[in-house]
């Protein structure tokens, strides 16, 4: 949400309605969570509060989610950490993003539209179901213990 800025502000987060509307009607007996929904006024919270919350996302990515959709616009070291949570425990990440050079964003995705435009096409299409059924969300753990699994050899 705050992705690289410096102070104490957001960025547009209007492409959320349009997405949730989208996931919805494509996906209708799934559960969508937004967390902006019911943290509009995060940059607000008490440290306490805000470390709580940040842990507790970032730990629903890694145990409770079977899908992550990341938008990306620009770097985002909070969102870098829910897509690794993710990937590395089985779930399906789709990432929305210019950043397709982006490491975090090329290795750890299953799948890179560049804008939100192209997701949508695509989730209209039906491809972005086939592909959440192909890769069988937390089906395999693709955590570093596993790498030969992956084809890295570990030393």
């Amino acid at each position: 949400m705050q992705g690289s800025k410096i102070g104490l502000e957001l960025h547009s987060q209007d492409y959320r309605k349009q997405l949730k509307s989208a996931l919805t009607r494509a996906f209708p007996n799934s559960t969508i969570y937004d967390p902006f929904e019911s943290n509009r006024n995060s940059l607000y919270y008490t440290p306490e509060m805000g470390k709580k919350v940040f842990l507790t996302h970032n730990r629903m990515c890694g145990t409770e989610i079977d899908v992550l959709i990341a938008f990306v616009p620009e770097a985002s070291m909070g969102t870098s950490i829910e897509i690794w949570e993710a990937w590395k425990n089985g779930a399906v990440v789709l990432t929305i993003s210019p950043l397709s050079s982006n490491w975090a964003v090329k290795f750890l995705s299953d799948a890179i539209y560049p804008n939100l435009e192209s997701f949508l096409q695509q989730l209209d299409s039906g491809e972005i179901s086939r592909l959440i059924e192909q890769r069988r969300p937390r089906s395999t753990k693709r955590s570093l213990e596993n790498l030969e699994s992956l084809g890295i050899e570990s030393n």
